[in-house]
């Protein structure tokens, strides 16, 4: 007899047989693809020996002619067909889009979906497509590299991405071709490049455990994450930041400025756009090694210094260093609890950055490794465990759930079942029941947020949980199971408990919201709790009184001429019509509580000959004898 030799998911059967795997930092300005060999990450080199590849891709007619370096060259040429910053439009709808104002030179448009398409001579060109066209060309220099195909990807994404900005960049991978091991936050990654979980114990017996702080600022985006670090575990405690907010935010700070000097209008062509940023983008970095940087644009000439950038840009550093302190109260910790803060992304080569992060938490960041490179470096090794060919037994990643996930119910108020700052991968599950007698179906609609009632939180999804049995309000049992995945992404299933019907729905909204607008969420849940408690306890007390209003009713309508006189059965409609105009007028819950109670007690006689009458017919045709031995 044969035997068939088999292995566990992502090994092969042949042990010299080794997995080929990149890490990759899709990034805003620059991305990157590492690599580990001799147990040791790297990043990879184009054919001119260059690790940054520019996130810009360049389209004619025929579509896209080059990405990259080349496609860069085009930037004041040709702008509105030079196509860079798109990571900010990342799982984002055409409303969030527009908040960016002048800073994309481009023209959108909507498809059905609501994700914004670029106007290109090829055409209209979403996002997605442009990351794609990045991607495939990171994996084509890895390709090159291995002189075989790729195995599989760790692709990094900020913590603060939302589901909608995190399935936007799986569908890019997808769309180049590349298998997805997992989405890595960029702070985890960062914390594995460095080698943070290789921790030695102070004692035979006491493990030293760090709280490490990454402070991840990259062109288009900001990250701050709280991370515990002990015996190879990496679990994070809190995460916060800005998606919309980053490096490129410098550059339009200080190109507002040069407009100005130049004497400018607001209202700038796409290559004027361009000379500008291009100009200040130089200027930025060329401060970071000298004191002051000589500039000349059109008749213009003059001067800017580094004391004058740190003016034009500290409001944005100030903005990440609030999201900071917001992190350290959501993990319960002071500035004196951080072992190490550790600097990501290329905008904290910016020194006034490293200045006020050292000045926040009172130490001196690390920063040995390349800010640039350190992030694929870490989802690297990361894909060297998950493909197969390193083991994971010493490492596990523990990342958080940025914003709280929940359902909406009756009174439009939301019943949150997973909330923000989870441990994911996480599944959980709550049961919920039917309004109304004979309900067959239950609407589900699938929210994320902070504050009490659904219309001030954020619309996922929304799906119909069918064939339901008739039974009376509240005898169904459904029960909504909520999963999120080690990449953050949501899906949901329904399930009526005596029937087993079930629908379920993997939540892929075509665009997300900005981190302003998460920020927003978090604050207004905070200076609105008491009025978000109020209200919700209005509504549910609204629910109560809807509910009593229809069962009284319904039971007038079956046993009223039997078991009420004409003035009980007045009293009672009377005292429906008083709780229907409270519903309806008041804004004060207890008000509406004390009369939900008050027509409760008038109708406590009439419950009582109902119920009588049910046992009474439930009685009829059986003897003493029967009734007891059934």
């Amino acid at each position: 007899m044969a035997l068939l030799q088999i292995s566990e998911p992502g090994h092969s059967p042949q042990p010299h047989q080794r997995k080929h795997a990149v890490g990759i930092d899709l990034g805003t300005t620059n991305s990157l693809v590492a690599t580990v060999r001799s147990g040791m990450a790297e990043v990879l080199t184009d054919e001119q020996g260059r690790e940054l590849l520019p996130s810009v891709a360049h389209y004619t007619a025929d579509g896209v002619s080059c990405v990259g370096y080349e496609a860069a060259e085009h930037n004041v040429s040709d702008p509105l067909n030079t196509l860079a910053s798109v990571k900010r439009l990342m799982g984002r709808g055409l409303a969030d889009v527009k908040t960016f104002g002048d800073q994309l030179p481009y023209e959108f448009a909507a498809d059905d979906g609501g994700m914004p398409k670029i106007k290109t001579v090829a055409g209209l060109v979403s996002p997605i497509q442009v990351s794609a066209e990045i991607l495939r060309k990171l994996a084509g220099r890895a390709e090159i590299s291995f002189g075989s195909m790729l195995d599989g990807a760790v692709i990094t994404v900020p913590a603060y991405f939302d589901d909608a900005q995190r399935q936007a960049t799986k569908d890019a991978a997808t769309l180049a071709g590349i298998k997805v091991l997992r989405l890595l936050n960029e702070p985890t990654a960062a914390a594995i490049a460095y080698g943070l979980d290789q921790v030695e114990a102070e004692t035979d017996t006491a493990p030293q455990e760090r709280i490490i702080a990454i402070y991840d600022l990259g062109g288009g985006t900001f990250d701050i994450s709280i991370l515990r670090l002990s015996k190879g575990v990496f679990e994070v405690l809190a995460t916060g930041g800005d998606s919309a907010l980053g490096g490129d935010d410098f550059d339009h700070a200080i190109a507002n400025w040069l407009r100005v000097q130049v004497g400018m209008d607001e209202d700038l062509n796409p290559i004027e756009q361009r000379i500008l940023l291009e100009t200040a983008k130089s200027a930025k970095e060329e401060l970071t090694d000298s004191e002051q940087v000589e500039l000349e644009i059109l008749d213009w000439k003059g001067t800017l210094t580094r004391t004058l950038m740190h003016s034009l840009i500290d409001g944005l550093i100030d903005k990440t260093l609030r999201a900071c302190k917001r992190s350290l109260r959501d993990a319960g910790l002071e500035n004196l609890d951080i072992s190490n803060v550790i600097l990501v992304g290329g905008s904290t080569r910016t020194p006034r950055v490293g200045e006020k992060v050292a000045e926040l938490f009172g130490k001196q960041p690390l920063c040995s490794l390349d800010p640039d490179k350190v992030v694929a470096m870490g989802a690297a090794l990361q894909a060297e465990v998950l493909v197969g060919n390193k083991s994971g037994d010493d490492m596990l990643l523990l990342d958080v759930i940025p914003l709280s996930l929940g359902i909406e119910t009756m009174g439009g108020l939301i019943e949150k079942i997973i909330h923000r700052n989870t441990t994911i991968p996480v599944a959980k599950a709550q049961e919920f029941t039917t309004f109304k007698d004979g309900q067959t179906a239950m609407a589900i609609h699938i929210l994320q947020g902070e504050r009490e009632l659904a219309s001030d939180c954020r619309s996922l999804s929304r799906f119909e949980l069918r064939g339901i049995p008739p039974m009376v309000a509240g005898a169904a049992k459904i029960r909504v199971a909520y999963q999120v995945d080690a990449d953050g992404l949501l899906s949901v299933s329904a399930r009526e408990l005596t029937s087993n019907v079930e629908a379920r729905i993997e939540v892929r909204p075509s665009y997300g919201i900005g981190e302003e607008e998460i920020t927003s969420m978090l604050q207004d849940s905070f200076s609105h709790a008491r009025d978000d408690m109020q209200a919700r306890a209005l509504r549910e007390q609204q629910v109560e009184a809807d509910r009593m209003i229809e069962d009284l009713l319904a039971a007038i309508y079956k046993d009223g001429d039997a078991l009420l006189s004409d003035d009980e059965r007045r009293c009672l409609k009377v005292a429906i019509q008083e709780l229907r105009e409270v519903r309806e007028s008041t804004i004060e819950h207890r008000v509406l509580a004390r009369q939900i109670e008050s027509v409760a007690k008038a109708s406590e006689e009439f419950a009582a000959r109902r119920m009588d009458a049910s046992i009474k017919s439930a009685l009829a045709g059986h003897s003493l004898d029967e009734i007891e031995k059934g």
